[in-house]
């Protein structure tokens, strides 16, 4: 059994690849590389094969996290492909549940943030994007505790063979 999962906010330049990274990095160190998949894209393809902004890059590798994708935009064929497609905020879960309908497959789409441990009031991972430096450590942080938590969920999902 394989998972796929691909994380999505707008570009695909700060929010979802800082996740993807973060969860690559996990997985490696619980050694399920050959079992869990991981990706990221945008819901708008405004950055296409861009690396991930500079800031995400400099946050993440201050931690000892490689950012290593390029910018793509989400597609309709990717239901298909990914078992997990989770979004970064609202705005980009509707869109993406807008792209859904039309798709008959077993993914699931959830937001990243329902994985917090923190519980968080407001489930939307912050765009840093147009903030200072903080906003890019926040984000890292958001991801961080949310990709751990995802990752226990998964990994007894392939414990039980679910």
């Amino acid at each position: 059994m394989r998972i796929r999962v691909c994380f999505v906010c707008l570009g695909n330049i700060c929010r979802s690849p800082t996740a993807e990274g973060i969860m690559l990095q996990l997985v490696r160190e619980a050694g399920l590389e050959d079992r869990i998949e991981v990706a990221s894209a945008g819901t708008e393809g405004y950055h296409a094969g861009e690396r991930p902004d500079s800031r995400s890059r400099r946050e993440a590798t201050s931690r000892g996290v490689a950012l290593p994708s390029r910018a793509r935009q989400f597609l309709r064929s990717d239901f298909d492909r990914f078992d997990y497609v989770i979004a970064m905020d609202a705005d980009n879960l509707e869109k993406l549940r807008s792209m859904a309908k039309e798709v008959d497959s077993g993914f699931r789409l959830s937001l990243l943030r329902e994985f917090d441990p923190g519980e968080p009031d407001d489930l939307d991972v912050p765009d840093p994007y147009y903030g200072g430096e903080g906003g890019f450590a926040r984000v890292f942080d958001i991801c961080e505790a949310s990709c751990r938590e995802f990752l226990l969920q998964l990994t007894r999902r392939l414990e039980l063979g679910a």
